[in-house]
Formats: structure tokens, sequence, C-alpha cells
């Protein structure tokens, strides 16, 4: 299991899957290819499906500036590694191919390929790698999940969380005070603003309740208006951390310094599902981007209020098991519905979790790494008409917008 720094990448959106990874592969091959005259990119599976709606022509075309970019979609032609699949060619002033290279845009940012140009950065830093032997771990040294990764994450790693929370941050912040209409064809309008001045009014527990569905929003938005975010574990689900944490340190006064290790703890649990299934909702629905966030999320806040290692597990357990079975059907291809919703509700879900595991003595049926389990074999049982082909469940509704 490598680094928790791979769950968090700093980027924007509106897709991780769609527009950080396959930037990064067209800037690579740019770099490997600068005597080239022009290029060719063929989009394959998902990445074809729904890549105009997330963006992925203007993220690859933005790179290869001033080379001219040709763009073939081959929405029903699925590579058999990963249904996000992109292959890059470079031709010379004859027009002949000089070469090229197939790449996977395997979720989070992250991209793999068969061709051995990109040599595997991601080391595996983390001796054990599943939620019982590391809960094992923490019962034998009296310790918790955060100060694992401190034991074995390189030095810097808790710097970067630093700046991983500032840019969260930075992200609430501009999404509740940006208004207006979303860029796409379903003109649908910015909600975090309005919602964040109606929570002025309310009672506390309203209030409460409806300033985490403000920050949610507020994140979420930003990720479909292109802005920069923070993958948790993807840019489609880069609204729940963020605003359970800033609700955290807002609403009940926890320093910056206890939300890095509970971002240390996120990360953590977002590794395992990583490692284990998949945080691609191409592969396995948005149960692998959503539910993967809540769990995160869930056990980050429990560790604020004082869970133990079994209670924090727990909230963790329910923040992904109850999104199990979850499709990606975004209308039009679009990172906006039903994602920017979704993420409202997962992060008052993970509120949720969070009391329901305080309240117990962390005891309970279903292990973490069985759901984990669990959601990938419930993925791969998903028809790829509900894994972000934009063909099936609501995006059904885009012959309609």
């Amino acid at each position: 299991m490598d680094s928790i720094r791979h769950i968090y990448r700093i980027g924007y959106g509106p897709s991780s899957s769609h527009t950080m990874g396959p930037s990064r592969a067209a800037t690579i091959f740019k770099a490997k290819t600068p005597d080239a005259e022009s290029y060719r990119v063929t989009l394959y599976g998902s990445l074809a499906s729904t890549g105009k709606g997330h963006l992925t022509d203007k993220a690859i075309v933005g790179v290869m500036l001033p080379k001219a970019v040709e763009f073939v979609w081959e929405p029903k032609q699925r590579l058999p590694r990963h249904p996000n699949a992109l292959k890059l060619e470079a031709f010379d002033k004859q027009g002949k191919t000089t070469t090229d290279w197939t790449v996977y845009s395997t979720g989070g940012g992250a991209i793999e390929d068969e061709a051995g140009w990109i040599k595997n950065s991601l080391e595996t830093i983390y001796p054990v790698t599943t939620m019982s032997e590391i809960l094992k771990w923490c019962e034998e040294n009296g310790r918790t999940f955060w100060e694992y990764v401190q034991l074995h994450e390189p030095e810097d790693t808790f710097g970067h969380l630093q700046e991983v929370w500032e840019v969260m941050q930075d992200a609430v912040r501009r999404g509740i005070e940006n208004e207006g209409v979303i860029p796409g064809e379903l003109k649908l309008a910015r909600k975090s603003s309005s919602y964040f001045i109606k929570a002025q009014s309310l009672k506390d527990s309203l209030k409460s309740r409806s300033l985490v569905f403000a920050y949610a929003l507020a994140v979420s938005e930003e990720n479909a208006t292109g802005g920069k975010v923070v993958t948790a574990p993807t840019c489609g689900s880069s609204g729940v951390l963020p605003a359970v944490l800033y609700h955290a340190k807002h609403a009940h006064g926890f320093s910056d310094t206890k939300i890095v290790k509970a971002l240390a703890t996120a990360g953590l649990i977002g590794n395992i599902v990583k490692e284990h299934a998949s945080i691609s909702g191409a592969e396995v629905g948005c149960q692998g981007e959503i539910g993967t966030a809540c769990a995160m999320a869930s056990g980050a806040v429990n560790q604020l209020f004082g869970g133990s290692p079994q209670q924090i597990e727990y909230a963790a357990e329910m923040g992904l098991e109850h999104h199990l079975g979850l499709t990606c059907d975004p209308i039009g291809g679009l990172v906006q519905v039903p994602c920017i919703e979704r993420n409202a509700h997962a992060a008052a879900r993970a509120l949720d979790c969070n009391m329901f595991a305080l309240l117990s003595d962390g005891n309970h049926f279903v292990s973490f790494d069985k759901i984990v389990q669990t959601m990938k074999e419930t993925g791969k049982d998903i028809p790829s008409l509900y894994k972000e082909t934009a063909e099936g469940g609501l995006a059904r509704f885009a012959r309609k917008v």
C-alpha cells in the first residue's frame, strides 16, 4: 500500500479520472515527444462516453498547446485492463506515427500503463494493509490510526496534509461566496451561497446540519466549475471530507493540528479501499467514490470526537456499507447531477455514522475489511450501464435536457 499522498491530489476539477489523469498522461507524453508535429488521442470506454462532459478533451488540449490534437471517441470499445483508457499518438511532419502510448486512468488522478514508460513511483510503505491488521497493531501498541500513518509515511507527509487542509478550506470559502450558473448544458444554479445564508437564521441543530450541506455544496460546485480542489478520494467526491472537517473546526473548535491528524486517518481509510477494491466510479460505480469519501469522513470526525480505534473502524464501515450499490450515472456526463447533492448527503451521513459509533462500544457484526470486499464484488456485478457511461439510470434523462 502506497502513501496517502496519492489519495489527496491537489488539482482542478471536475474529474480526477477524466481530467487529472488524462492531463498527467498528456504532460508525460508531450515531454517524451518534443519533436512531434501533432497528436491524436483515442478515448475508450467511459473516457469516451463521458469525456466531453468531464472536459477530458479540453484538459488534454490545454497541455498539448500549441500542437494540434485530433480526438477519436470510442465509447463502445473497452480495453481489458480498465474502463478509463486512452491512446496517445505522436505524428511527424509527414503525418507518420512516431510513437504511441496506451494509458489507463484508474481513479483519483492515478494513471497506469503497459509500456513501461511510467516507473512505479507508488512505493509500498505500509507493512500491513487491512483494517483488521492495523487494528491489531493499534491494540498491541496502545496507538491509533494517525500514529500508524506517521510511523510509516515520509517525514514531509504531514506537511503535505497541512497544504491539503488549506486547499480544502479555500474551496469551501470560495464556494460559499460564488454564485451564478455552473457551466454546462444543465444550466444548474449554485446553491451553496443561499444555503449558507439561510442557515444563519435557523435554530442551532438545524443550523448546524444546514451549514454542513452548504460546505459540501461549496466544494462540489467549485469542482464542477473546474476550480482547485483536493481528491478525497476523487474530484467527484471531493466535497464530503472538507465539509465535515470545516464544520468540526468552526462549530466545535478543533485545531488545525488535530484536523491534520484526522486527515491522516481518513487517508489511511481511503488507501485501504483503493488497495483492496477501487475508488474509480467507472470501475465500481459511485459507491467507490462517495461511499469511500463518506467512510473517510466518518472515521476522521469520529477520531476528532474521541473515538477509539474500534469506534473509528465502525464509523468508517457504516459510511461505506450504507452506500453499497450506488451507481455512477451523471446526467449529460457532467459532474453535477446527482454528484453535487450526493456530496452534501454523504457529509451529513458521515456525522450520523460518527454519532452512531460513539454511542456503541465499537463492537459490530460486519468488519470494514468485509464491507470493502463486498463493495468490490458489488461493483463487478453492477452493469457497465450504471458505471459512469452516461447511458443508464439518471443519465437517461440527458436526452430530455
